[in-house]
């Protein structure tokens, strides 16, 4: 059974950084995905998994920025791909499936943030295409090669998914487009995805998580005009970070991500959500700043996103 939502008392918090959580871990011949590895806190997951031995795939939408900010850290490869276009997708899954190689981590880090409204593929929102829809389909590209190694597979959300549920009457947007509930509805997406491929997976010993990374000023916010991140008390008129926000740095906003993929204390556990580095607890009230909304671990609804996914990706490992 899918663990209750509750924390397990992991000895990590806010403050810990992925070199904490990896502290005496030795990933020495594992292989681990990660999307986004080569910016914010995918650059810092990627490095610190590195320095704990494993080998780090990471493919990029920006091949030359990644191969540049990637320099200098050992035992990194880079590929390229496109979350937003499916070809794409197939075209970097069938290029690892060739190598033969299996998987052991995947972390699904990559995504866009409060985009104005953009269209890729057939019309689908950029944030829901992006952020889960192009996740979704290179998961199951890919699963011949992470199911024999029983691997973790890590979907980076949000406490926005606190903004928005499933908009199932209109899960493209295709109208009152809002940018923040668009972005809550794909953050969503990633919680109820790792719920049910959880729920699929066990069998064969793969075990999904998803998590809150916390506040981290990133290039993630490259879409946020600086006029309105001051409004939001983020950052001060000269650009600075403002620290009562409670942002988290970097290092340590990659540590729930990579305590999700490496930790014993995780072991026959899966399909939750966690944020600081342990399992979150419901957010029951509207006003709990913290914690996972029903909505986003509900297997009905993690169960509707799988086929919704499956018909619009044209892809689903488990058909049959």
């Amino acid at each position: 059974m899918t663990t209750a939502q509750h924390k397990i008392g992991s000895g990590f918090g806010a403050n810990s950084t992925a070199a904490d959580v990896l502290a005496g871990v030795d990933l020495t011949g594992k292989l681990a995905i990660v999307t986004g590895g080569y910016s914010g806190i995918g650059l810092e997951t990627t490095r610190a998994l590195t320095e704990a031995g494993a080998h780090v795939v990471v493919p990029a939408r920006r091949r030359a920025t990644a191969e540049e900010a990637l320099a200098g850290v050992n035992g990194v490869e880079v590929d390229e791909l496109d979350l937003g276009d499916l070809e794409s997708v197939r075209g970097f899954a069938e290029r690892f499936l060739a190598s033969g190689r299996t998987v052991d981590i995947m972390i699904d880090s990559a995504g866009i943030m409060a985009c104005p409204e953009t269209r890729v593929g057939p019309g689908w929102e950029a944030q829901f295409a992006t952020n889960h829809l192009g996740h979704f389909a290179l998961v199951n590209r890919l699963w011949p090669a992470v199911a024999p190694g029983g691997a973790r597979i890590v979907s980076v959300s949000s406490r926005a998914h606190h903004f928005s549920g499933m908009r199932w009457d209109d899960v493209q947007w295709t109208r009152d487009y809002d940018k923040w509930q668009a972005y809550g509805q794909a953050k969503t997406a990633n919680v109820l995805f790792a719920v049910h491929l959880d729920n699929l997976g066990r069998d064969a010993g793969v075990r999904a998580f998803s998590l809150h990374p916390g506040g981290i000023i990133t290039p993630l916010q490259r879409h946020i005009p600086k006029e309105e991140m001051i409004e939001r008390g983020w950052i001060d008129e000269a650009g600075n970070v403002l620290n009562p926000q409670g942002f988290k740095t970097p290092e340590q906003g990659a540590a729930t991500q990579v305590w999700a993929a490496t930790s014993a204390q995780l072991d026959g556990l899966g399909g939750v959500y966690l944020e600081d580095c342990d399992i979150a607890e419901p957010a029951t009230d509207d006003a709990q700043p913290s914690g996972v909304k029903p909505w986003a671990v509900d297997p009905g609804q993690a169960a509707r996103l799988w086929d919704l996914s499956a018909e619009l990706t044209g892809v689903n490992a488990f058909a049959g």
